[in-house]
């Protein structure tokens, strides 16, 4: 009997040894949310094609802000990766769909007419949601305002959502974006009047800011398609790529220092 009892103790240790423990008493204080970034879309489509592309399709994103109600969906849980970004960069960090949070807003962008492109406006209610689901992850992850930002920022080579119509100094006004000071701004295109910066001096501003472009000192088209979009975040009343005093003195706003 005792060599059956003293069996089972064995056996118990057995099974304690293959059991997982893990301490968990002595976190780290090096460290920081995987999220950096938080890139809004527009999705060119319907709230049905939207959710069909965005579930079943080759991308998704964690949220989709519907219409006609602006219901918030979630389609990823926040801790895995979507594949919202493609290829892209902001920052010095590239493929963001590893450090970023992806949000598609229904909206059909915009229409090539006779006339000229015609693009199409989000509802207040869409911008209303929007403000309170970006309050709600930036608080929970400690994202920077800064770090709000639009398609076109990270790929804008090929990307042009989410649109000059999209309200960045709405989100700006309630915490949870950047705008320039538009007192500060008047003074500094006075001054780029006189004195218009080089090429470089675009280059520069615009990878300090947070935008992929290479130091080349050329205005080449890589170079107009970033200025392109800075100016229909910033500027959206003439995007047209063309550095202006006026595009460079919201460069220099938005790049003071703190």
């Amino acid at each position: 009997m005792k060599a059956f009892f003293c069996a089972l103790f064995l056996l118990s240790l057995a099974g304690c040894a293959n059991t997982l423990q893990i301490d968990r008493s002595h976190p780290s204080a090096n460290q920081d949310s995987r999220i950096q970034f938080v890139v809004l879309h527009y999705t060119n489509a319907s709230l049905e094609r939207s959710l069909a592309l965005l579930t079943h399709g080759e991308v998704s994103s964690h949220y989709l802000i519907g219409d006609n109600p602006a219901t918030i969906y979630q389609l990823v849980d926040e801790n895995r990766r979507a594949w919202h970004a493609g290829d892209s960069q902001w920052q010095g960090r590239t493929w963001l769909n590893s450090s970023s949070i992806g949000i598609e807003i229904v909206n059909p962008g915009f229409t090539d007419t006779p006339s000229g492109r015609v693009w199409h406006p989000y509802s207040e209610a869409q911008i209303q949601a929007l403000i309170l689901l970006l309050k709600d992850i930036v608080k929970r992850n400690d994202i920077d305002p800064r770090h709000i930002i639009g398609h076109s920022d990270i790929a804008p080579s090929r990307k042009l959502d989410p649109g000059p119509l999209f309200p960045w100094k709405r989100l700006a006004d309630a915490g949870v974006g950047v705008w320039p000071d538009a007192g500060a701004v008047a003074q500094q295109q006075a001054r780029f009047e006189v004195n218009p910066p080089s090429i470089i001096w675009y280059q520069q501003q615009l990878a300090r800011f947070g935008y992929a472009i290479e130091q080349t000192g050329v205005n080449d088209v890589s170079t107009r398609h970033v200025l392109a979009a800075f100016q229909m975040r910033f500027r959206p009343q003439r995007f047209d790529g063309v550095p202006d005093s006026q595009t460079a003195a919201i460069l220099q706003v938005l790049n003071r220092p703190r």
